[in-house]
């Protein structure tokens, strides 16, 4: 899984597959969920949305890799 912010466009990637999707659905305003076989979900405007500056990890079960921006 991935989890990719792009500043320029405002928006938030998370990549559960690295599968290419095959179909675009908005389900509300601002929130795209990109369908593949495992799913793919884009958040246009995601700082309005989210807050962006904290992320948790709890309870996984692998080791996590933090890269600044």
């Amino acid at each position: 899984m991935k989890l990719n912010y792009y500043p320029d466009t405002d928006s938030l990637y998370i990549d559960l597959s690295g599968k290419p999707s095959t179909e675009s659905k908005e389900v509300s305003e601002g929130i795209v969920l990109d369908y593949d076989e495992s799913g793919n979900i884009d958040i246009d405007n995601a700082s309005k949305k989210l807050e962006l500056n904290d992320l948790t990890l709890s309870h996984l079960p692998f080791k996590t890799h933090t890269v600044a921006a």
